[in-house]
C-alpha cells in the first residue's frame, strides 16, 4: 500500500523547491544580484511567475513593513505592485533581498511561509540563512522596529502588522 502524503511531506517538497529556484537565481543572476539584475530577474517568466514592478511606495506598506506585494487585479496572472519603502532607493544594494523575499509570496500565494521565503532569499544571494535573516533584521531596524523584532513586511502575504502567525 503506498503511503499518503502528509502537509510535512508538502511543505518539506515545498522548501526543497524554492531552494533549488534559489540556486538557480544565483547561478543565473549572482553573485552580486543588482538592480539591473533584478530586473532582468523580474521578466524571467521562468523565476517569477507573474509580472511584477517595484515601486517605492510607503502608502503601499503597512506601518514598519519594508516592502510587499499588491496584486494588479484579481488574479495572479494581472501582476503584481512590489512596493518597497522609500528609505530603501538611497540602499539599491539591499533592495534585491528585500524584493526575494516578497517573490515567494508572488510565485506560490499563501503556501509559502517565512521559512520558505528566507530559504529562498539566502539560496538567490548565495548566503546562508542565519546571514539573510541578518540582513532582513537589519533593513526592518531601520524602519524602527527595534532590534529583536521579526523583519516585519518580510513575511509572506499571510502575516500583518508585525504580528506573523505563519510560524517565522
Amino acid at each position: 500500500m503506498a503511503r499518503q502524503l502528509t502537509a510535512d511531506d508538502a511543505r518539506q517538497s515545498l522548501t526543497a523547491h524554492v531552494e533549488t529556484k534559489g540556486v538557480e537565481i544565483f547561478a543565473t543572476y549572482g553573485p552580486k544580484l543588482d538592480w539591473d539584475g533584478l530586473q532582468r530577474l523580474l521578466a524571467d517568466r521562468t523565476q517569477v511567475r507573474y509580472p511584477c514592478e517595484i515601486v517605492f511606495d510607503e502608502a503601499l506598506l503597512l506601518s514598519g513593513e519594508f516592502a510587499h506585494p499588491e496584486p494588479k487585479g484579481n488574479t495572479p496572472e494581472d501582476g503584481f505592485t512590489m512596493a518597497v519603502h522609500p528609505l530603501f532607493i538611497t540602499q539599491p544594494d539591499r533592495v534585491p533581498a528585500l524584493v526575494l523575499y516578497q517573490l515567494v509570496a508572488v510565485n506560490y500565494g499563501t503556501f509559502a511561509s517565512s521559512d520558505e521565503a528566507e530559504t529562498f532569499g539566502a539560496a538567490a544571494l548565495g548566503i546562508t540563512r542565519d546571514e539573510y535573516y541578518a540582513l532582513l533584521c537589519d533593513c526592518a531596524d531601520q524602519l524602527g522596529n527595534g532590534p529583536d523584532a521579526e523583519p516585519v513586511g518580510a513575511q509572506p502575504s499571510g502575516c500583518s502588522g508585525g504580528t506573523c502567525n505563519c510560524g517565522g
